[in-house]
């Protein structure tokens, strides 16, 4: 069941599912499209971010008949009652989730000191951001400029890595002194970019792999005491 979706909410609904049933760490990990260590981090509260629970069954996603032929059978995979339907926003400005909101003057740094020459308007269509917050930023009147860090938006999940590419394209297109050398200067951009991102998406995986890492020697310690309180009993 490679092609079966994943609930809408994955780790909130791998929390209820933890929570409320009796199926196995790899049943709720197949379902909710996770890895095993992730689910057993959650069951162990051990997780980096806490989850507030979504039942899957009010949902829609999955029905009790089907959890109980999970508790009933470890072996058995869950199968998606019905596939979350895909919600799309076609008009009004960017929606940014609250908690990447603080990490926009970041990508708004990024872009002012590796593009000075895109616009505001691009940079407010891109970020999903105010002209007021990019002029502050401009002349470093920011009122938390010590500690804003320049980052890429894409590594920060701001924008996609093809929006960025289509706004720095339009800065070539638009500059008649270089429209000559458009593919060239557009070629290094994207080189550029590309080594960029490589060594910052390097970095994240490998302090997310050391991060579960810690979270299979924490499951593997508590598993030992578990089994030395059961001896010892």
């Amino acid at each position: 069941m490679a092609d079966q979706p994943t609930p809408l909410m994955p780790h909130a609904t791998a929390t209820w599912l933890v929570d409320n049933t009796g199926l196995t760490f790899e049943q709720i990990a197949d379902f909710c499209g996770l890895h095993i260590l992730e689910v057993q981090a959650m069951a162990d509260d051990l997780a980096g971010s806490k989850y507030i629970g979504r039942d899957p069954v009010h949902a829609g996603e999955l029905s009790q008949e089907e959890i109980e032929r999970g508790q009933n059978d470890p072996s058995y995979r869950l199968r998606m009652q019905r596939a979350p339907v895909a919600v799309s926003r076609t008009k009004g400005p960017r929606y940014t989730p609250v908690s990447k909101r603080q990490d926009k003057p970041d990508g708004i740094a990024w872009l002012l000191r590796n593009y000075p020459e895109m616009s505001d308007a691009q940079i407010g269509k891109l970020i999903g951001t105010t002209r007021t917050t990019i002029a502050a930023l401009r002349d470093r009147s920011h009122w938390n400029m010590a500690n804003i860090q320049p980052k890429d938006p894409v590594t920060l999940g701001l924008c996609s890595q093809r929006e960025l590419d289509a706004a720095v394209a339009k800065i070539v297109r638009t500059d008649p002194e270089s429209e000559g050398d458009a593919g060239d200067v557009q070629g290094d951009e994207r080189q550029r970019l590309i080594r960029e991102l490589r060594a910052e998406r390097e970095a994240a995986g490998q302090a997310a792999s050391e991060a579960a890492q810690e979270a299979e020697a924490a499951a593997w310690l508590a598993s030992r005491r578990a089994s030395a309180a059961d001896e010892g009993a």
